[in-house]
């Protein structure tokens, strides 16, 4: 039942591809280039406006995509799952290698960063949350994910952040950071 759900899911949202010219390059958009966005904001708004905390922020971060990357590798390494575009007749709007699809490496990254920025503004963090939403859904409608990739990708960001927020005691008080 879940695989079909799935499968249904996909093709709904894959369905919006090939439809519209604008749309497919706002999708193209999403799913390659709105990361460096993130990124680059995420640069700017710990290093520059909230330089105070950098030392603590960093190390959340480069530990849990750290943790959340090995997670991702293991799982890959163990469970072989194909890409959509290797299995149904379907054209993706962008091109991507016949990996295994399971967890997205793109929501692993982009959710952890996420809920890293979370832990500490949730203001920002909600901004982050629907960045990485916005890259995971457009990469399901280019045909190079499946949902439950998505949501794989987002239990294991959101289990790495945990751990080593606990592991580290890493504890900020959310109202410092304005």
């Amino acid at each position: 039942m879940l695989i079909n759900l799935n499968k249904e899911l996909f093709f709904f949202l894959n369905s919006l591809a090939w439809q519209n010219k604008i749309l497919d390059y706002l999708i193209i958009f999403l799913a390659d280039y709105l990361g460096y966005f993130l990124v680059a904001l995420f640069l700017f708004l710990f290093f520059w406006k909230y330089k105070e905390k950098t030392k603590k922020i960093l190390t959340l971060t480069v530990f849990s995509i750290l943790l959340s990357e090995i997670i991702n590798q293991l799982i890959r390494f163990f469970y072989y799952h194909p890409r959509p575009f290797a299995v149904l007749p379907i054209n993706s709007l962008i091109s991507h290698s016949s990996t295994s699809s399971f967890p997205s490496g793109h929501s692993v990254v982009f959710f952890t960063l996420a809920f890293v920025v979370f832990c500490f503004n949730r203001r920002w963090g909600w901004f982050f949350i629907t960045g990485a939403i916005l890259i995971s859904l457009a990469r399901i409608i280019a045909g190079v994910h499946w949902p439950l990739d998505i949501i794989g990708g987002v239990v294991v960001s959101l289990l790495s952040v945990l751990v080593i927020k606990k592991s580290l005691n890493i504890n900020i008080k959310k109202s410092s950071l304005k």
